[in-house]
């Protein structure tokens, strides 16, 4: 396979996991992603982020998020988070700590 193609495909993949997560799944809490995968809707808009930076070119975290999210991440937070448990809260930091670093 050639780099081109390659390079198409990979971003298709990555265009079908984004629809995944803003239409097919909404419900998948970030805290459980982030507990059962290590990474979670933030850490892609942060990695989003990292790769346009490479590329010379400038986004804030909102703009990123709003890419993952498909809308403003506080209207995505009004709409689809909920509250967490205090054992999702402990596995998240346990979680965030292991795969992100330390919380601030």
């Amino acid at each position: 396979m050639d780099e081109a193609t390659r390079t198409r495909i990979e971003a298709a993949t990555f265009r079908r996991l984004l629809q995944h997560l803003m239409h097919d799944r909404p419900d998948a809490q970030n805290i459980d992603l982030m507990n059962l995968a290590g990474f979670c809707r933030n850490c892609l808009s942060r990695w989003y982020g990292e790769a346009a930076a490479e590329e010379g070119i400038a986004l804030d975290k909102e703009q990123s998020r709003e890419i993952v999210y498909g809308m403003p991440y506080d209207a995505w937070r009004a709409e689809h988070q909920r509250e967490a448990s205090a054992e999702q809260v402990k596995a998240f930091d346990k979680s965030f700590a292991e795969n992100v670093g330390k919380r601030d």
